[in-house]
C-alpha cells in the first residue's frame, strides 16, 4: 500500500490547489482514478480494495484537498452499473458520478411499496426507443439535489412480480417530474417524494437487461445495506455534487476545512454519539453512575463489533468472496446501535432532553440556556433515530432475509412468486 499512496502523494503535489473550482478538482481526482479507487479500472477506479481506498481518503484530506463527491451516486449507483452496466453506460453515468458533475438520487420506494419493494407499481411503458413512465416515489433522499435518479419500474405486469421490474438510470431534468420535500419530525427534509407523470427514459439507460431489474436492484440494496452498516468511513467533502446544489463552480478550497467522516451509518453514528455522551456525562456528573459507564462502554464496543465485521465483509467482497447474510447483520446491528444510543443519551440528558430546538438560532439559546452545547444535537438524534430500523428494508425483513436465505428456513406461504403481478391484489 506504502507505494500507492507514495504515487498519491506525488500526484497530489503536482495537482491539487485550493484555487480550483470544486468541479475543476473533482475531474481530476475523478479521472485520475482516485475519487473511487474500489470501483474497477474501466469504471474510473484503481481495483483497491476498501481498507486501500479509505486509506486514499485519508491521505487526501491529510494533505489539506477536497476529498472524492459522496452521495448515492458514489455509494450506489456507480458501483451498480460498473457491476451491470455495459461499457458505454460506464463511460455515460460512472464517469460524471466519480467527477462530481451529476448528483444522484434512489428512486425504489413507493407508498405502497417499501417492505414489499417487488410490489412496485410505478410502469414503464415501451414507445419506440423510449420508456414512458408514471408512478409515484417515495423517502427519496437527495431527490431535491439530484441530476439522476437509479428507477426500478415495471416492464412487465403479466409476470410474478420479481421477475418484470427493470433498473434505469433516469434523467431528473425533465417534464414530467415533481419533487416534494417531506418534513420530518426532526425539523429537516432529508427525503421527499417524487411524481412521475409520463417522464421519460431512452430505452440505452436500461441497465443489466430487459425484466432484469430485480437481481441489478439487489446489486444497489447490497451496497446500501453494507454503507449503512459501515462504521468506519472515510472523510467525505462538505460540498454537493451535482449541478443543482451549486458547488461545483465555488472554490474548492473553501470547502476543506467542512470535511467530516463519512459513512453515514450506525458505526459512524455510534463513533461521535459515544464521545458526545462521555463528554455529557461528565459535565453533569452522571460519569459517576456505574451503570452509565457501562453502557458507554457497551455502545463503543458494539459500534467497534459492527464496524469490523462490515470491514471483514467489504475485504472478502473485494477478493470475490463474500458472508452469507453479512449486508443484513451489519443493517441490524446499526438499528440496535441507534436505539441504545438514543436510550442512553436521554438517559444521560435527563429532563433537559425533553427540550429540542429546530433551527440554527434556537439551538444556539438551547445550548446555551441549558449549559449544554450537545444537547440540541442529542435531541435530532433521539427524533431521528426511529428512522434506521426502517429505511434501507426494515428489521422485520432483514430477519426474514436471514431466516431464509442464511438459515434455510421455509418462506411464508404466499402466491406472489405464482400469479403474475397484474393478479396480485393491491392496496387501495
Amino acid at each position: 500500500m506504502s507505494d500507492l499512496l507514495d504515487e498519491l502523494d506525488q500526484w497530489l503535489t503536482a495537482n491539487w490547489s485550493p484555487d480550483l473550482t470544486v468541479g475543476e478538482w473533482w475531474e481530476r481526482l475523478g479521472l485520475a482514478g482516485w475519487a473511487a479507487p474500489s470501483l474497477p479500472a474501466n469504471a474510473y477506479g484503481r481495483d483497491v480494495s476498501r481498507n486501500e481506498a479509505i486509506a486514499i481518503a485519508k491521505k487526501i484530506a491529510e494533505h489539506g484537498a477536497l476529498n472524492a463527491p459522496g452521495g448515492l451516486g458514489m455509494l450506489l449507483a456507480a458501483p451498480t452499473i460498473a457491476t451491470h452496466g455495459s461499457q458505454e453506460q460506464i463511460e455515460q453515468y460512472v464517469k460524471p458520478i466519480v467527477t462530481g458533475a451529476q448528483g444522484w438520487c434512489q428512486l425504489f420506494s413507493e407508498p405502497g411499496a417499501g417492505s414489499d419493494l417487488a410490489g412496485l407499481g410505478t410502469r414503464a411503458v415501451r414507445d419506440g426507443e423510449e420508456w414512458v413512465v408514471n408512478g409515484q416515489k417515495v423517502w427519496t433522499s437527495s431527490g431535491h439535489v439530484a441530476d439522476m435518479g437509479m428507477l426500478i419500474a415495471r416492464t412487465d405486469p403479466d409476470v410474478p412480480k420479481h421477475n418484470g421490474i427493470s433498473w434505469f438510470a433516469f434523467d431528473m431534468h425533465q417534464a414530467g417530474v415533481e419533487v416534494r420535500p417531506l418534513r420530518e419530525m426532526t425539523g429537516r427534509a432529508l427525503f421527499n417524494e417524487v411524481f412521475l407523470s409520463d417522464a421519460r427514459v431512452a430505452d440505452s439507460a436500461l441497465v443489466g437487461g430487459l425484466h432484469n431489474g430485480w437481481a441489478v436492484a439487489n446489486t444497489t440494496l447490497a451496497y446500501e445495506r453494507s454503507g449503512l452498516g459501515a462504521g468506519a468511513g472515510a472523510p467525505q467533502a462538505s460540498a454537493i455534487a451535482g449541478t443543482i446544489a451549486g458547488d461545483l463552480d465555488k472554490r474548492a478550497g473553501d470547502f476543506v476545512n467542512g470535511q467530516r467522516r463519512g459513512g453515514g451509518g450506525g458505526g459512524a453514528m455510534t463513533g461521535s454519539a459515544q464521545k458526545i455522551f462521555t463528554e455529557m456525562a461528565k459535565r453533569n456528573g452522571r460519569i459517576a453512575d456505574a451503570s452509565i459507564r457501562q453502557k458507554l462502554m457497551k455502545l463503543h464496543t458494539l459500534g467497534e463489533i459492527g464496524r469490523y465485521t462490515t470491514l471483514r465483509q467489504k475485504a472478502l467482497r473485494a477478493q470475490g468472496q463474500d458472508i452469507p447474510g453479512a449486508g443484513n447483520i451489519a443493517k441490524l446491528s446499526m438499528s440496535e446501535i441507534v436505539r441504545q444510543s438514543r436510550d442512553l443519551g436521554l438517559e444521560i440528558a435527563g429532563a433537559a432532553g425533553t427540550l429540542h430546538a429546530y433551527e440554527g438560532e434556537a439551538r444556539k439559546v438551547l445550548d446555551e440556556a441549558t449549559g449544554n452545547p450537545f444537547l440540541a444535537v442529542l435531541t435530532e438524534m433521539a427524533l431521528f433515530a426511529q428512522g434506521p430500523p426502517i429505511y434501507g428494508g426494515t428489521d422485520q425483513v432483514q430477519r426474514n432475509i436471514l431466516g431464509e436465505r442464511v438459515l434455510g428456513l421455509p418462506k411464508e406461504p404466499n402466491n406472489d412468486r405464482v400469479l403474475s403481478w397484474s393478479e396480485l391484489p393491491k392496496n387501495g
